[in-house]
């Protein structure tokens, strides 16, 4: 039996990041979607080290050893350990870089830099850098400023020497040369402007050159006032903690108090400094003391390019052959966009399977609500949003035709929070009452509820969902929403807006398991239930789906229920801190992993229960936060087809054996083997059987 018991955190998210990178480097995958895993893997690490790797390194400075909450190592050997394993992904993700570009050539399209431009782009560079570039250029000279500037953690930057003309110095006695005087800048790379520049073709051949490059063969125009031997210029990147420190004063509004953070986060300590390995060592040593960086920080050597994140934008050149095939959302059977949503949902479920089905449903459903004449009143949670949310110009819509609207909106949705503050201010201005949270709790669910007035009576209706209410992640984030009547499952909702008004009064909710109150004790009797059966000789399983699986104590649930003989599969796209497979401790636990073109979103929670299957959605992981330290909603589903519906996804995701990956101690991303079976890709099946379900409801009409 393996002694270890959990699977540290920060080492699993980064084995996750390590899946991501597989999608780069898998030759299957078109050049261009290559490169836009390459872009996801860059993204998700610079926010691991603002969040992830900013608090181990505070719990480091504390001097606790944090053994305790990090499964076993202490605060110090893990930042040493995440830094082994981070230099040795960016070296990888270089190589996988240089591969894709080489094989972009071989489709005509070239990246180039400022050393092996035509002299025709050059003249279009220069132009470009003109009229485009310059006037958005912050070029700041350093040797003469009392203090150095602040650099942000979300732009990249090129460190310059200059090395003056010596022509005019003096020669002292101890010399044979003069002494070189440097000086020192750094220009901040532009983010309103691409960081791709597609440059004219030329003999059908497509060439696409960094705007670092563009800035850099113009860098004699920049410095044009100085009297200069040579100029270089190597790009840096910051990575500061983004932990928000919310100000106490009771006088300022939680608003008010978020604003303030957000742009002190800009201010944040230092944890990450990637520099182009190429750079000067007297450059380097300047720019790492002037910016108080020391060997408790984590400084990477990077190649010549940083911000890779950027990849997610690399520009299409018209190449759709290069990419993914776009696979339109379906419609839902039984329900249309051209007809009243409101009363289809009045007679039964329906649920919405997003990017599979069409997104559209639920903007149709708010906008239906906003122009009823019945409709008195909408209460929504909100926690991301879209970059112009069709969801708030629905509730907005909705307040201007006299519906009271509340809407329960997460300041502190990591990194949405400046956004999230925008869309307040714009809905206070339009009548929107708004609640801002509870003290110590983010509120993590998506749940809708619609009160209408039928009969004389007041009816609800609502949707709830795994996912947040944003238009645009639902075009390749993996969700399941639910459309309903059940006016009980929508009272249970209407109280815990009620908590939202008055959080000192904790409700109890008939259907509803609710966070931070009631999941965890729930959770446990449902695993204990299903242990029982098992003991009993009764046929029964688990089956979940979720992001992240990191809850010590509920992990020791599950391997109790393996010791009791219940069979337990489990779909976690990220981290996964329970070991499976293990003798004597998990040998009933299988744990895969699937990292695709679509991000796997949803959570789903089946329960065997001996042959009385009960089926939940959630908007919660299994882990630690969402159980006790957040708002958070699981909803069972009564509906006989939609619960089929979703043991039917679940299976076919496990059935995967193209982009699955095991789980396990050695994190090593193993796929799964597909032995003699077909190729199973599970997106793709997903999308093929939602495709089947029109057909046969045409085939019933």
């Amino acid at each position: 039996m393996l002694e270890q018991k959990y699977i540290d955190r920060e080492k699993s998210w980064l084995a996750f990041n390590a899946r991501v990178l597989q999608e780069a480097s898998d030759e299957s995958v078109p050049l261009l979607d290559r490169l836009r895993f390459l872009g996801i893997f860059s993204n998700n690490l610079d926010e691991f080290f603002r969040v992830r790797f900013a608090a181990i390194r505070r719990l480091s400075l504390t001097g606790i050893s944090g053994e305790k909450y990090l499964g076993g190592v202490s605060a110090q050997q893990l930042l040493k350990d995440i830094t082994e394993i981070v230099i040795n992904q960016q070296a990888e993700s270089l190589e996988i870089l240089s591969d894709i570009e080489a094989k972009l050539e071989t489709e005509n399209i070239f990246t180039i830099d400022e050393n092996n431009v035509s002299a025709e782009q050059r003249n279009f560079i220069k132009d470009f850098f003109v009229q485009k570039v310059s006037p958005e250029l912050v070029t700041i000279i350093l040797n003469d400023l009392a203090q150095f500037p602040l650099l942000k953690d979300t732009s990249g930057y090129l460190a310059v020497k200059l090395v003056m003309n010596s022509k005019d110095k003096a020669v002292s006695l101890n010399e044979t040369k003069p002494k070189l005087e440097v000086r020192y800048a750094v220009i901040e790379i532009p983010k309103t402007i691409n960081r791709f520049v597609v440059l004219p073709s030329e003999n059908e051949k497509q060439y696409v050159i960094m705007l670092d490059d563009v800035i850099r063969l113009n860098l004699s125009r920049i410095f044009d006032i100085f009297d200069y031997e040579s100029v270089s210029a190597h790009m840096i990147k910051i990575t500061r903690d983004a932990q928000l420190d919310i100000d106490s004063d009771l006088s300022k509004s939680m608003l008010e108090k978020i604003a303030t953070s957000v742009k002190d986060r800009r201010i944040g300590e230092p944890v990450r400094f990637i520099y182009d390995q190429s750079i000067e060592k007297d450059t380097l040593k300047y720019f790492l003391s002037n910016m108080g960086i020391d060997a408790t920080d984590s400084i990477i050597p990077g190649g010549r390019y940083h911000n890779r994140r950027d990849y997610m934008d690399f520009p299409n050149l018209g190449r759709f052959d290069l990419l993914y095939k776009s696979n339109p959302p379906l419609q839902i059977p039984g329900l249309s966009l051209d007809e009243n949503i409101m009363k289809k949902i009045a007679l039964k479920d329906y649920m919405i399977h997003a990017p599979y089905q069409s997104y559209s449903y639920v903007i149709k459903f708010l906008r239906e609500a906003a122009l009823d004449p019945k409709v008195t009143s909408i209460k929504i949670t909100l926690y991301r949003l879209a970059k112009n949310s069709q969801i708030i110009s629905s509730l907005i819509n909705a307040a201007k035709n006299g519906k009271k609207v509340t809407v329960q909106i997460e300041l502190q949705a990591r990194f949405d929070e400046a956004s999230n503050i925008s869309y307040a201010e714009q809905m206070q201005t339009e009548g929107i009452e708004l609640i801002f949270g509870i003290k110590g709790l983010k509120v993590h669910s998506k749940i809708c509820v619609i009160e209408r007035i039928e009969n004389k009576k007041v009816k609800r209706y609502g949707i709830i969902s795994s996912g947040n209410f944003n238009e645009t992640t639902a075009k390749f984030y993996t969700d399941v929403t639910l459309f309903t009547c059940h006016q009980k499952i929508l009272k249970d909702i209407s109280k815990i807006f009620d908590f939202f008004e008055i959080n000192y009064r904790i409700h109890r909710y008939k259907h509803l398991i609710v966070s931070p109150h009631y999941t965890r004790t729930r959770f446990y009797k449902m695993i204990d239930r299903e242990i029982v059966h098992a003991i009993a000789g009764r046929k029964t399983y688990m089956k979940l789906k979720m992001n992240s699986l990191s809850d010590f104590d509920m992990i020791d649930k599950l391997y109790e229920a393996s010791r009791a003989g219940v069979k337990i599969q489990l779909e976690v796209r990220g981290i996964c801190s329970l070991i499976p497979g293990i003798t004597g401790m998990s040998e009933n636990i299988e744990a895969i992993s699937i990292v695709d073109n679509y991000l796997e979103h949803s959570r789903i929670y089946i329960f065997g229960n001996a042959g009385l299957t009960e089926v939940y959605i959630s908007s919660a992981d299994i882990m630690t936060r969402n159980i006790d330290g957040r708002v958070e909603v699981t909803c069972p589903i009564y509906d006989q087809d939609i619960k089929q519906e979703l043991i039917d996804i679940f299976d076919l995701a496990w059935k995967g054996n193209v982009k699955a990956r095991y789980h396990s101690h050695k994190l090593d991303n193993k796929y799964r083997e597909r032995g003699d079976n077909p190729v199973f890709r599970a997106q793709l099946e997903t999308y093929k059987y939602y495709q089947n379900k029109i057909t046969v409801e045409e085939e019933i009409v």
